[in-house]
């Protein structure tokens, strides 16, 4: 697999948005929440400068990683392609700037949250020899009231 010769990758800025979340739209696997508005996104991409990406082939944006951290460990959000692009090693570049982007600041360790029926999701991290946590639970609240999923 090879990265494709036009290809970019470049920081997500919030110019982007609009163009991301239709991407987010039409991948399977991958769930848009009120955390994803367009306020919330502002928020942590100013939290997080320089740590998530976009890839982008010939002006159309083809895929997304989102990382921020809380100073001790690193979290990536939104990894998402393009499923005319999968399997060209475009998702592997952008998780691997999001995890040197976190090296630069002292974190080592990060996480991904993968709904349990993302089955193409869940294989991608386990066949990259991430580990899959049984030994946690994931509690939210929403105080908003609505639906926390």
């Amino acid at each position: 697999m090879h990265l494709m010769r036009d290809m970019q990758i470049i920081v997500y800025n919030m110019a982007d948005y609009d163009e991301v979340t239709a991407l987010m739209r039409r991948t399977p696997g991958v769930s848009l929440r009120d955390a994803d508005s367009r306020e919330a996104t502002a928020r942590y991409l100013e939290r997080n400068p320089d740590l998530s990406f976009l890839a982008v082939d010939a002006g159309k944006i083809i895929g997304c990683a989102m990382c921020g951290h809380d100073g001790r460990r690193g979290y990536l959000q939104h990894v998402i392609m393009d499923p005319a692009y999968r399997g060209r090693g475009v998702a592997n570049e952008l998780v691997e700037r999001c995890l040197a982007g976190l090296a630069r600041l002292g974190i080592d360790k990060t996480h991904i949250d993968v709904l349990v029926d993302n089955e193409l999701g869940n294989t991608y991290w386990m066949r990259r020899g991430w580990q899959r946590r049984e030994d946690i639970y994931r509690y939210s609240m929403n105080r908003t009231g609505r639906d926390n999923t």
